[in-house]
């Protein structure tokens, strides 16, 4: 879910874009589409202020918080920190994040028979076929990854985990630590988000596979699944463990991941 500017018919469309629509006005599924996309780079970016989302979409702060008023009505949405100052005395900025039902939106419409799916498997074969189900999950992801993975340093690996994380639709980006040699992965959608929130086992294994890769402990910080604005994994840029390419990369066993 890598983050693009918004078709320029979308942001100026033409003074009659069909009949009955004044000059000026933006026809209702072009605003939708602008209103979608505030709701992804929310879900990207965030916190995030209309400022900053004004700018990467190239429209005025007022359209931007019109949408985001819109959605923060509908519970999609949400203020996380006002702490930044916006150079105005007492008036700190509003910065966003995407809600759980934000998230939910973005995640289309198989939750809920992935969840029973799992339930199933937990009642009839125990709580250790779900793990064994998590880590051959992350398999064939850990192998698809690895070959984009050929940085020599775990910083340039962490950047090319979060690109193919990104292509993926997690939304994912790197963010550095200040006064840390550390970086921190991001993941700002999650296709699993809501069947995680039952099977933990999902998130743990995907850590997992991020020490493999990466060549580095890892520590989840946060996750969509209980409750965090993203997903968070904090990555030390001083390698700890080799990393692994190829059939390596499997989560047969338990890597220092950071997770229990």
């Amino acid at each position: 879910m890598t983050a693009g500017l918004v078709p320029p018919d979308a942001l100026h469309p033409a003074p009659r874009t069909r009949r009955g629509t004044p000059a000026g006005t933006t026809a209702p599924d072009a605003d939708g589409r602008t209103r979608e996309r505030v709701l992804e780079l929310v879900a990207t970016a965030g916190p995030v202020s209309a400022a900053d989302l004004a700018s990467t979409l190239g429209l005025t702060s007022a359209a931007v918080r019109r949408h985001l008023a819109l959605l923060e009505d509908d519970d999609l949405v949400a203020v996380h920190d006002a702490g930044h100052p916006t150079g105005l005395r007492g008036r700190p900025a509003r910065r966003y994040v995407a809600t759980s039902a934000g998230q939910g939106e973005l995640s289309g419409t198989y939750a809920d028979l992935a969840t029973d799916a799992l339930r199933f498997l937990r009642d009839v074969a125990g709580p250790d076929a779900v793990e064994r189900f998590a880590h051959d999950r992350l398999d064939g992801l850990a192998e698809r990854y690895a070959d984009r993975l050929d940085a020599d340093d775990v910083e340039g690996r962490a950047a090319q985990l979060a690109a193919a994380l990104a292509d993926d639709g997690y939304a994912a980006s790197v963010r550095p630590v200040p006064g840390t040699s550390a970086v921190q992965l991001c993941q700002g959608h999650c296709p699993v988000q809501h069947v995680a929130e039952e099977f933990p086992q999902l998130c743990e294994a995907e850590a997992q596979v991020f020490a493999r890769l990466l060549g580095s402990h890892v520590q989840r910080l946060a996750t969509l699944a209980t409750g965090g604005h993203a997903c968070t994994t904090n990555v030390p840029l001083l390698p700890t463990v080799p990393a692994h390419r190829g059939d390596d990369v499997r989560t047969r066993g338990r890597p220092p991941s950071g997770e229990p």
